[in-house]
């Protein structure tokens, strides 16, 4: 009884993301452990939004005592705790958040874990970096770019927020596009749905039935008597496509009076015509990935989704005639119970029958490549191929990638400095506000008696960055100013939004659904503003 009673209380306390990502999302979310570096408010508000959610377990790496500052700027640490370890005291309260999840901390900070026990690290599916040094960063991200081992970087300074994904390959089945397509074939008709259509009379049916029948298959009677006039050519253009729309509301049937009769299923049909007529073809991205080397070369190690990509490449070359597998899905519309069944049962079963081909291809892959047939599941194999026109491939480039001189994405830089006050500005901010710390061993304007005369060096450091890096742009001095003033500072309020859009960052990953940003995401709270970069 304990079982299915824990089962309810779950599923009321995180009903609504459920509906976001399903049971199989969320038990990805509680068998993952996270590590965060630094119990910053940047830190802190990163694990609410995971905690709250149910992450399986969270360890909090963190080597500094809670000073005031800290507690004027973090709900999750409190007056008693100064001069007490942050990790320590940020675990304590975060987990009062939800039972269900394990904070673990360490007392240490990031570079003695480098220095003394680097393989600490390759314990998590996913590593956030807060607030970190840029020495002390690029040696933890080239640790786990070694390791393959995702790692997410934040940062809160003054009045903006920068996150910076770095993940090799980061493959998504369940990418939920908003402008999902219906897969409706009726362009392609495969021979069950060709013969559920013919099945149906519209001319000779009593006002009840022809009233409820499905809109799908009154569009596709209408579109058969319309290539028949039109010599096989779709209806493409505007006007086409309204003469298609005349050509369906002249089967509406007439009342004694010779007055339209009120056919809310015709009418549905027209409203539906461009979602009716969409082109059965194989998006552009999905090409590309069946033209990955990954998918065409593969082996032993080769995940399942490029196994099953292949799969699904085999059936598109064979049984799917040059069409992915059916989504198995139809809208909901105007029709009596029976017949949208019926409709609906088409769909499904023909989805069946391709997702059993697809697994087939599978099958035989995997027997090639020496690995267990069990090693895919079955629930993988048709949410892949239910997703198969929605699949994304996500590689990000390394930070060292990103340092170096010789692999410094100059041109994406240049490519956004037609607006003065475009985010990438910030980014060479930061940038130069690194190298005013590698410098000076700390942040300009730290102190309010320093602001002005780090103005000028901070103006150095940023010419120097520029001259070195190549780039002829012009950054104002409103910008220097502005960034001495802030003194490193993380207000609240920047931290819990970068908090917050972390957090989905961190779970896109562990769930493999929705994509992830590649691979810079700049916050203007000056301008309230965001954008992304390649860098």
């Amino acid at each position: 009884m304990a079982g299915p009673g824990r089962a309810s209380i779950k599923e009321q306390r995180y009903d609504r993301q459920l509906r976001l990502w399903g049971d199989h999302g969320q038990e990805a979310l509680e068998s993952a452990h996270v590590c965060v570096i630094n119990a910053t408010a940047t830190g802190t508000e990163i694990l609410k939004n995971l905690v709250l959610p149910g992450i399986g377990s969270f360890t909090i790496v963190d080597g500094n005592q809670v000073s005031g500052e800290d507690v004027g700027n973090n709900f999750f640490l409190q007056k008693k705790h100064i001069g007490k370890n942050r990790a320590q005291s940020a675990t304590e309260l975060l987990q009062e958040l939800n039972s269900d999840v394990s904070g673990n901390y360490v007392e240490e900070s990031p570079e003695v874990l480098l220095d003394n026990n680097p393989s600490f690290f390759n314990r998590f599916n996913l590593v956030v970096a807060t607030q970190l040094s840029e020495s002390v960063l690029l040696r933890l991200a080239e640790l786990l770019w070694n390791s393959n081992i995702p790692l997410l970087v934040c940062r809160t300074y003054g009045l903006f927020g920068y996150m910076r994904v770095i993940i090799k390959e980061h493959t998504v089945v369940e990418s939920h596009p908003d402008n999902k397509l219906e897969d409706l074939r009726l362009d392609k008709q495969f021979p069950e749905l060709r013969e559920h259509i013919q099945s149906y009379d519209l001319d000779h049916m009593d006002r009840k039935d022809h009233s409820h029948t499905p809109w799908i298959v009154i569009v596709a009677k209408y579109l058969t008597k319309w290539l028949n006039e039109q010599n096989g050519q779709f209806p493409k253009s505007y006007k086409e496509k309204e003469a298609f729309r005349q050509l369906i509301r002249q089967g509406i049937l007439k009342n004694e009076n010779g007055a339209p009769e009120d056919e809310e299923n015709f009418e549905e049909a027209t409203k539906n015509v461009n979602t009716a007529l969409n082109t059965t073809e194989i998006p552009k991205g999905i090409e590309e990935i069946f033209n990955d080397d990954c998918c065409i070369k593969l082996t032993e190690q080769s995940p399942s989704f490029w196994i099953l990509a292949r799969a699904v490449k085999e059936f598109v070359a064979n049984e799917g005639q040059g069409s992915l597998p059916v989504q198995g899905s139809i809208p909901d519309m105007i029709a009596d119970s029976s017949k949208f069944i019926k409709l609906q049962n088409v769909y499904r079963e023909k989805a069946k029958k391709d997702i059993a081909a697809v697994g087939n291809h599978a099958a035989k892959l995997l027997q090639s490549l020496g690995k267990a047939p069990e090693s895919i599941s079955e629930r993988e194999l048709k949410l892949f191929c239910s997703n198969a026109a929605f699949l994304r491939v996500v590689r990000c480039r390394s930070l060292a990638e990103e340092y170096s001189l010789n692999t410094f994405n100059k041109d994406e830089i240049i490519s956004h400095m037609d607006n003065p006050d475009s985010e990438i500005v910030l980014y060479l901010m930061l940038r130069a506000v690194d190298r005013f710390y590698k410098q000076y061993g700390r942040y300009p304007g730290v102190c309010n008696y320093q602001v002005e005369d780090d103005i000028g060096k901070l103006k150095s450091c940023l010419a120097g960055f520029l001259q070195e890096h190549g780039l002829s742009v012009v950054v104002k001095d409103d910008y220097v100013q502005e960034f001495c003033r802030y003194g490193a500072a993380e207000p609240h309020a920047i931290a819990a939004l970068v908090g917050g859009a972390a957090a989905q960052e961190v779970i896109k990953v562990i769930t493999g659904q929705f994509v992830i940003f590649n691979n810079t995401y700049i916050y203007s709270g000056m301008s309230q503003t965001s954008a992304t970069f390649q860098l």
